[in-house]
């Protein structure tokens, strides 16, 4: 069993620099009950907060509690435009629609409450938000809602990126549940970063059209609640963020089924294997429970392009699937493999169980293991590491 030691002070750094990104923003709990503004402390208008019911039905939305006319609805689709004011604003949301969306237009942060809605748009995203500020999305106790996107999405001139989409960031909270199918593109996507909190329950399901079940630019934070997605698309991600990925908590499932996804271009050709994770940055877990499966051809549990550091929690990957275009793995890294607390566990059909890069036929060489653990089993295509 290979042995090292990273210097406290550098992984120090690296926590302190994780968390100073992340912590902006991330005690939103008095804001999801309030929906108040805190972009402008001198403006007396942020601690007044505006409450608007939006009831769908079939074909239609019911709009109620807009004293500023900032809602219109044409049939189910519902628009709201509110760039001026510094009000705060929570939209409630309940509810069924079988050919309806929400489009938001807002230059402060807000509250989206999921109050039991089912909203499925034909043609485009459930929900889109246009505000480049923090969406909190709140999902009400007892409840279950469910956003559906289209086959094919309209032309726009807006981005439009997935079932739930947010131009800002997205914090989801609440008690209830969210169910999200994907049917042409992502799941839920953010052009920032993406926190999830306790004690919310998020569901995600892209069918083999669909790309990444759950995407954010900026980075993805999951700190409790309970996170299933399930992709079948080729090349398909159940997570992927093109900068940093963060578990601290709750209960994680995701499993891809794809194979390969194999494009040409000027003669090129490109091939993109099915990941549960997808990193471009550091991955990071020091608690909860993360449970990857992928069946796929070439599939893979984690890609990533920095560190993966693992510190605490039970981490399970499995990768099932055959090495005719790709090469399964079931975590692969391009710097370095770092064990050093929890329960992990690596096992790979074919291939190699943890890949860091290493052009050794040691499996000890593919993972650093830091300090003593009460059991280890590395080999190629099994590793077995209990704290």
């Amino acid at each position: 069993m290979k042995k090292s030691v990273i210097f406290p002070f550098a992984l120090a750094l690296t926590l302190g620099f994780m968390a100073s990104c992340q912590n902006d923003d991330s005690d939103f709990s008095a804001y999801t009950l309030t929906g108040a503004s805190t972009d402008d402390d001198d403006d007396d208008e942020a601690a007044v907060t505006d409450t608007i019911y939006i009831a769908f039905s079939g074909t239609r939305a019911t709009v109620s509690g807009d004293s500023r006319g900032v809602v219109s609805a044409t049939g189910a689709d519902v628009t709201v435009s509110d760039s001026v004011s510094s009000r705060g604003l929570v939209l409630v949301l309940g509810g069924s629609a079988t050919d309806g969306s929400l489009l938001v237009y807002r230059s402060k942060k807000y509250t989206i409450q999921l109050n039991g809605v089912s909203l499925t748009n034909q043609d485009g995203p459930a929900i889109n938000n246009q505000c480049g500020k923090s969406l909190y999305v709140v999902c009400a106790e007892g409840t279950t809602s469910t956003l559906t996107d289209g086959p094919a999405y309209a032309e726009r001139t807006y981005d439009q990126k997935g079932t739930l989409f947010s131009e800002g960031q997205i914090y989801f909270s609440g008690a209830g549940t969210l169910v999200v199918n994907a049917n042409s593109k992502n799941g839920i996507a953010s052009d920032d970063y993406i926190t999830i909190d306790h004690p919310v329950t998020i569901n995600v399901v892209t069918t083999l059209t669909g790309t990444n079940g759950v995407k954010a630019n900026d980075g993805l934070f999951v700190n409790g609640g309970t996170l299933t997605v399930d992709v079948a698309s080729d090349g398909g991600r159940g997570l992927r963020s093109e900068a940093r990925t963060v578990i601290a908590g709750g209960t994680v499932t995701i499993s891809t089924s794809g194979d390969c996804l194999i494009e040409e271009a000027d003669g090129v050709r490109d091939t993109t294997s099915a990941a549960c994770i997808k990193s471009d940055s550091l991955f990071t877990m020091s608690g909860g429970t993360l449970t990857m499966t992928s069946t796929g051809d070439g599939g893979k549990c984690i890609r990533c392009s920095e560190n993966i550091e693992f510190s605490g929690g039970t981490l399970v990957a499995k990768t099932l699937g055959g090495n005719d275009v790709g090469k399964p793995k079931a975590l692969k890294s391009d710097k370095g493999i770092i064990v050093s607390g929890g329960s992990f566990t690596a096992t790979v059909l074919k291939s190699w169980a943890c890949d860091n890069g290493s052009e050794s036929d040691d499996p000890a060489d593919h993972l650093t293991v830091v300090g003593t653990p009460s059991s280890a089993q590395i080999q190629k295509r099994s590793v077995v590491i209990v704290y």
